[in-house]
């Protein structure tokens, strides 16, 4: 059956059929990759500028990355695909499928760009309410910043893990911690209870 209708096609739609398949085999490749925080298009970035090197993906404001060739050709493909038995002109199937392929790229742009700033955002966010809040020291902390240990604490009803500092004495594992200040991306500086200063 399979075989009966690949064979009854053009040539120019087996070739059609293979990018589309291709693209739409590669996309699904991608989508579980980013679920489960892999970076799919490592590695696969074509320079956009003169410095030859590529912009950050999760910006969402490289055009020219593999990921979007994907998302070009598979809203190409399948619109050229589905719509071939309706548009009796090949040019004008051509252009509205090229026209669907740019509003694919367009769309998924904009949505790694809106989920890029939402993620930032809401680090910014996160940092402001780390400050006063409590947990317990995970990994020992050295006295004086001689050294970064790491903690738990609870913000927002959700247990996160930072690097953390201490002004005092050493911090061991299980010690209950309060947050005194953010330090940078990940480190907080913590003291524990019965060392700070009422």
């Amino acid at each position: 059956m399979i075989t009966t209708w690949w064979a009854g096609l053009s040539l120019a739609m087996k070739m059609l059929w293979g990018v589309t398949l291709v693209a739409s085999l590669i996309f699904v490749v991608q989508s579980v990759m980013t679920f489960l925080g892999a970076d799919a298009d490592s590695g696969m970035d074509i320079p956009d500028d003169a410095s030859g090197l590529p912009d950050d993906l999760d910006g969402g404001t490289n055009l020219y990355t593999f990921r979007n060739f994907v998302n070009f050709f598979l809203g190409f493909g399948w619109s050229a695909i589905l719509l071939r038995e309706r548009i009796a002109s090949t040019a004008l199937l051509i252009f509205v499928s090229i026209l669907v392929g740019v509003a694919l790229v367009a769309a998924v742009m904009f949505l790694f760009k809106w989920l890029s700033s939402m993620q930032q955002s809401g680090t910014i966010d996160l940092h402001k309410s780390a400050v006063g809040c409590s947990g317990k020291c995970y990994i020992p902390i050295p006295a004086a910043r001689s050294g970064e240990g790491q903690v738990q604490i609870v913000i927002n009803g959700t247990v996160r893990e930072y690097g953390a500092v201490t002004d005092g004495d050493a911090i061991p594992t299980g010690t209950p911690i309060k947050v005194l200040e953010v330090l940078g991306e990940e480190t907080l500086l913590v003291e524990a209870p019965n060392s700070l200063i009422i």
